[in-house]
């Protein structure tokens, strides 16, 4: 009986030895989980004042409404709290601008290293220029003045008008319930993806030009249109011939859409 025992015991301890093995090397296998860092900064604003935005990787999300100020809410994501240091925040803060960079250093590019804004601004604010390596752009209820440059990845505004200038490298601009004011500028460019604009109604007073290089164009405004050969391009002046909706792409399709 004391052997059988013996036997068991030894069983039993040598299957939790095992198992304490395997939950060892699980442990170790196991990456450390991502460390998130999140900060906001406040801003007292005047219509002198410029805004401007850069990021490697990331999102930026600006919102227009009636407030007076400029909040800026940042959301770090790194693989771990030491990587922190590979993506520093650098804030300038004068009389004429307010700038917030969150570049990797060397111009680096690691995808792991996020950074992700909400800038949330008085609507008729200018914010000129943001920049976004690879990420994403949007904007909602905004009617200021900005100028974008997104190298890798989209740009979708809604409810938006003012002075836009709106450029990808790689990905698609899309504008839906855009307007177009009497002093405002719409320039959409896209070098390999869609430009999309929806707007409410055709305006009153406009110039209208649209450029496929290596594509098509489809519009619900009637525009005199050469497409026979060589790159497309369409035009259409409207009352005043002013102020101008531009749009072009190398490779992609021009929509322009009024209902």
């Amino acid at each position: 009986m004391g052997s059988r025992v013996g036997v068991c015991a030894e069983s039993i301890i040598g299957a939790m030895r095992t198992a304490l093995l395997l939950l060892a090397c699980a442990a170790m296998a196991t990456p450390a989980p991502a460390a998130t860092d999140r900060q906001t900064r406040t801003f007292a604003w005047s219509p002198e004042r410029t805004l401007v935005v850069e990021i490697t990787i990331g999102q930026v999300r600006i919102e227009g409404s009636s407030r007076q100020d400029v909040e800026v809410a940042i959301q770090r994501t790194v693989p771990s709290a030491d990587a922190l240091a590979q993506l520093p925040v650098a804030v300038e803060d004068t009389p004429d601008r307010v700038a917030i960079r969150i570049l990797q250093p060397d111009g680096g590019t690691d995808p792991a290293l996020v950074s992700d804004l909400v800038l949330r601004v008085p609507a008729t604010a200018r914010i000129e220029p943001v920049r976004v390596v690879e990420g994403r752009l949007q904007v909602a209820r905004f009617r200021g003045a900005l100028t974008a440059d997104v190298r890798r990845g989209p740009i979708d505004a809604a409810d938006v008008s003012g002075t836009l200038r709106l450029e990808t490298g790689i990905g698609s601009v899309v504008l839906r319930n855009a307007r177009l004011e009497p002093k405002g500028l719409l320039r959409l460019r896209s070098f390999n993806g869609d430009v999309r604009l929806q707007m409410p109604g055709p305006p009153t007073d406009a110039r209208v030009m649209a450029l496929a290089l290596n594509g098509s164009i489809q519009s619900d405004i009637p525009m005199t249109t050469r497409d026979s050969w060589g790159p497309r391009w369409s035009v259409a002046t409207l009352g005043k011939g002013e102020p101008v909706i531009s749009i072009d792409v190398v490779t992609g399709k021009v929509e322009i859409r009024t209902k």
